[in-house]
């Protein structure tokens, strides 16, 4: 179980679900066929998994930091708008 850091100071359990939908969100935003949007939000939601292995206790901000790297490698315009609009998550 790894504990999120939220901005506001509060706690809360990693949620993929949260992960996968705000990369998924990004790609269809930017055009992104369905289908591979859903690869690529799985593809960065499990890199962004592995990443938190190790970790007991993160930051929203670090998250975030991660699927933007990782998402960067996919598509970099999904990547851009994930960093730079966080409403659109």
């Amino acid at each position: 179980m790894r504990h999120i850091v939220k901005r506001q100071g509060g706690t809360e359990t990693f949620d993929e679900r949260k992960t996968y939908a705000s990369i998924y969100a990004a790609c269809l935003a930017v055009h992104v066929p369905q289908g591979s949007a859903e690869l690529i939000a799985e593809q960065v939601t499990k890199r962004v998994k592995d990443w938190l292995e190790d970790k007991k206790e993160v930051t929203a901000s670090d998250i975030h930091r991660i699927a933007v790297k990782n998402l960067r490698v996919y598509n970099p315009d999904a990547a851009y708008l994930h960093e730079n609009h966080p409403t659109i998550n």
